[in-house]
């Protein structure tokens, strides 16, 4: 009987501290800002990200530029649960409307590190850009409050 307790106990704690550790989708909220950026292999200046800002709340992102007419808005959805965890993004509003992008992604605290597929193909398999393609590879800092 002591033995059904304590695993019953053990499980209740493990239950618990399960429920206490958020989700991606619970610590991707927030203000990010690019750090370091680069496209098809060729890295940007700081001077091409540096306007730049994204947004997540909820479900959804928005991105401005500093200068731009008008921002970016759309749908995030995460896909944690792959191996490298997957990221679909949909514009909604603006530039990008009506276009997705599939992506990949890596949340390690106040660093946010995605990956973009621009041409909308496929799922990047790893954070790495090369000549020749249209992909995205993108370092955030959260913005501190």
């Amino acid at each position: 009987m002591k033995t059904v307790l304590l695993c019953l106990a053990v499980a209740a704690c493990i239950t618990v501290s399960a429920a206490d550790k958020p989700d991606d989708a619970t610590k991707i909220q927030g203000v990010w800002k690019p750090v370091k950026a680069e496209f098809a292999g060729q890295p940007w200046s700081e001077a091409m990200y540096k306007p730049i800002t994204l947004k997540i709340e909820g479900a959804n992102y928005e991105v401005t530029v500093e200068g731009a007419q008008g921002p970016d808005k759309g749908t995030c959805a995460l896909e944690s649960s792959s191996k490298p965890k997957g990221m679909t993004i949909t514009g909604v509003i603006g530039p990008n409307q009506g276009k997705t992008f599939p992506a990949i992604y890596e949340l390690h605290g106040d660093a946010l590190q995605i990956c973009y597929d621009l041409s909308g193909a496929k799922r990047p398999a790893e954070f790495k850009t090369t000549a020749g393609t249209k992909l995205y590879l993108v370092t955030y800092r959260r913005e501190k409050k």
